[in-house]
């Protein structure tokens, strides 16, 4: 069971990460990365952030450019959530490919489209 404080810190990050992406990516064209949820440790030392990437044939290229500019990131991060946070969260980038999923169920229920 996450606290109120952990939901908070979560949203706070994913919105802040939401806009550094945003950023970034309109500079590369047609790529949209955006953050589909983060989860903070307890302790607020790690934040498992979930990523959803268009087109998803490129996700594990643009995951590993993600995580080479991890640091970046984080400090970016950190310059947003300053007067929020004493300390920014260590990041940990996963792809989120739940749409991926959904979209693999619904051509196994419905074969015809």
């Amino acid at each position: 069971m996450e606290s109120t404080r952990l939901q908070k810190i979560a949203r706070l990050v994913q919105k802040e990460l939401s806009e550094i992406f945003r950023l970034e990516t309109a500079k590369m064209g047609g790529v949209l990365v955006s953050v589909s949820s983060v989860r903070v440790s307890p302790d607020l030392s790690i934040a498992r952030v979930y990523l959803s990437i268009f087109p998803s044939e490129r996700g594990a290229e643009l995951l590993a450019n993600i995580n080479a500019s991890e640091k970046k990131i984080r400090f970016d991060l950190a310059q947003r959530v300053r007067y929020q946070l004493r300390k920014c969260p260590e990041l940990s980038f996963y792809i989120d490919d739940s749409l991926d999923y959904i979209d693999h169920i619904d051509s196994l229920l419905h074969p015809e489209k």
